[in-house]
């Protein structure tokens, strides 16, 4: 059994990643690991003074981020568990410390129909979209989002081009200073530019049968639909 990211990129494509970014993502109840990261956004951004709003009231339910810093110190856990639906789930809680305040970015991520990786986001996990994952030639890892879909009781409707969004993540490894590096950017195919970060940060491994699945850390509200 590999984890949900080996097994959505298959064998070949996950082997070309850099050895680093393989134990990352190879987190999972196989490996039995969890990976917490902890580093420093040098940039968080956002796009028009238009974007704030809906920013902000993504940021109710843990979904984006509305301040715009430099050198902002940030936790990432990623830890593996089973969801209430009895999937294989896998967070992405990014933890944000502003001065003064701290944000969240929260989604997890479970094994989605035909292999590809499904991303939940927020506490309630009313977005939903498919991942693609592509191990690049330098041996980093480029992330592309799908399509959103919005998901409330027995609503389930794809978001307008309009006022969503696409996002695209790459991350890689600096062997000299043995740091993972990470560029996130969400860009409206109409408004160009929402949101995004740019940083690095150290990784910790730890046996996920001993430090377990923290309080907090799991979604409020968990989606059955894929």
């Amino acid at each position: 059994m590999s984890s949900i990211f080996r097994t959505a990129m298959g064998d070949d494509a996950f082997g070309r990643l850099h050895p680093a970014l393989r134990r990352r993502f190879s987190v999972g109840l196989a490996s039995g690991e969890a990976c917490v990261g902890r580093g420093v956004m040098s940039r968080i951004w956002h796009g028009p003074c238009f974007v704030k709003p809906f920013l902000a009231l993504g940021s109710t339910r843990n979904i984006l981020v509305p301040q715009a810093g430099r050198d902002v110190p940030f936790v990432i856990e990623n830890v593996p568990y089973l969801d209430s639906y009895g999937r294989e789930t896998v967070s992405f809680v990014r933890t944000f410390d502003f001065p003064g305040r701290q944000r969240r970015f929260d989604a997890q991520m479970v094994l989605g129909p035909g292999g590809t990786v499904l991303d939940y986001l927020g506490t309630h996990q009313h977005l939903a979209t498919d991942l693609t994952f592509h191990a690049e030639p330098d041996g980093s890892l480029l992330v592309r989002s799908g399509e959103h879909r919005f998901r409330e009781g027995p609503l389930d409707v794809r978001v307008p081009e309009l006022i969503g969004a696409s996002a695209e993540v790459r991350e890689s490894y600096c062997e000299s200073s043995a740091r993972f590096r990470i560029q996130v950017r969400v860009v409206n195919r109409w408004f160009g530019p929402l949101f995004g970060y740019e940083g690095a940060f150290r990784a910790e491994y730890a046996d996920v049968r001993h430090c377990g699945v923290r309080a907090g850390l799991r979604p409020v509200r968990e989606e059955a639909r894929a």
